[in-house]
């Protein structure tokens, strides 16, 4: 959800998953615990599951906020797939923090949540919260088991790598990624950032924008190019084009003629 709210007053409830608030403007005041605490703008709210409280406005403008639930089921996964397999539940011991970490995990979480972002970026943003969440003001730290080093570690990211060329233009769920790979999703992402520098979802996107490079330089349109190259749409195609070459895909089309000395 996302929200402004002046007024409302939430009466003490709790929820049965993990729920972060995220203050984006304004300051919203709480029980939880048995003590009184206050979110400003920048803060993370922290609920551990079954954590009453209840909420209202601290200032006269009110309070604007992002809030994002993530069920136990889906922390639990996470954590038995890279400990040892006896995953321990984290819990917040503070429901108010100032991490910034944290909160830009969160919002990235949120934003693929409710926009069109592809089933392996969600994945991955997940992935990337769970994370945070256990790694930072948790009373149980994160040991992670990492993949063998050097030769697995290459292997099982080469593997991801040889389907996301195959299918660039798909959308390949992280489950289908993984299994390729010969190993877990939460694996899998460690692996392919050591021996590539990115996450599955960046190099997907660096593919798709390379064939849709090929198709311009070709004379496809910008909207045939997009389309084929697997974009949703071509507003999207055109921002991360700019983004990743410097110029838009129009003016790349263009010029393409010239620079490579053909004519027509």
């Amino acid at each position: 959800m996302h929200a402004h709210f002046f007024q409302h007053v939430y009466h003490l409830h709790s929820h049965d998953a993990y729920s972060f608030g995220i203050t984006e403007a304004g300051a919203q005041r709480f029980s939880c615990r048995g003590a009184a605490h206050t979110s400003g703008a920048g803060m993370v709210m922290a609920f551990n599951p079954d954590d009453p409280h209840d909420g209202r406005a601290a200032a006269d403008l009110g309070y604007q906020y992002r809030i994002v639930h993530i069920g136990p089921d889906v922390v639990r996964e996470l954590l038995t797939d890279v400990t040892d397999g006896r995953a321990v539940m984290p819990l917040f011991a503070q429901p108010a923090l100032s991490d910034p970490v944290l909160r830009t995990a969160l919002l990235r979480l949120h934003t693929a949540l409710v926009g069109d972002a592809g089933p392996l970026v969600r994945d991955e943003r997940l992935t990337a919260t769970v994370t945070a969440m256990v790694g930072r003001g948790t009373t149980r730290p994160l040991r992670v088991r990492e993949l063998e080093r050097g030769g697995r570690t290459r292997t099982v990211a080469r593997r991801a790598r040889a389907l996301l060329e195959e299918a660039y233009a798909e959308q390949i769920p992280a489950e289908r990624l993984a299994e390729a790979a010969g190993c877990s999703r939460f694996a899998l992402y460690r692996a392919f950032h050591a021996e590539y520098g990115m996450s599955p979802s960046d190099c997907q996107r660096l593919l798709r924008l390379r064939r849709a490079r090929a198709l311009l330089a070709d004379g496809s349109s910008a909207a045939e190019a997009a389309a084929a190259a697997g974009f949703a749409d071509q507003s999207h195609f055109h921002r991360w084009f700019v983004r990743c070459f410097g110029v838009t895909p129009g003016a790349y089309r263009n010029a393409t003629p010239i620079v490579t000395g053909r004519s027509g």
